[in-house]
């Protein structure tokens, strides 16, 4: 079952401070571990909102784009994972060992198939697996 974990955003990461020596060489094992384990599929940190940019469509779908900064620190994502695992307890028992201080994290899992109902035909999911299958063939390696 996979999983994406949230990192939220802190003062700090959004004003660029970066981990000490200690915290990237503490993450890097914990990282380690769960590469091992294979649970770990992805993860990464992001850079602070102030370059990044949000989209809000309205009831008629046209967009109206705001730069970054943004001012709720508390709803921003700092980085995250993307973990594959056996349920939810496992996800949470995975990340109750993450190497963090004065963090929040938030862990959701992701959609299945069978999340949609009827509603996706299988025209539709025929469609969505080609184009992940594109997708995947043209990721970097």
């Amino acid at each position: 079952m996979r999983f994406m974990v949230l990192v939220k955003a802190s003062e700090d990461s959004e004003a660029g401070v970066m981990p000490s020596t200690e915290m990237l060489a503490e993450m890097g094992r914990f990282n380690e571990e769960l590469v091992k384990a294979g649970a770990m599929l992805d993860g990464d940190g992001l850079k602070p909102s102030r370059f990044g940019a949000r989209i809000l469509y309205d009831s008629a779908g046209a967009p109206t784009v705001t730069d970054g900064p943004f001012a709720e620190t508390k709803e921003l994502v700092a980085g995250y994972w993307i973990i594959d695992v056996k349920d939810r307890d496992e996800a949470i028992a995975w990340m109750r060992r993450a190497p963090f201080r004065n963090a929040s994290i938030e862990i959701r899992p992701y959609l299945a198939v069978e999340d949609f109902g009827e509603a996706l035909t299988p025209e539709l999911l025929a469609a969505e697996n080609e184009l992940r299958a594109q997708a995947a063939a043209k990721a970097p390696r």
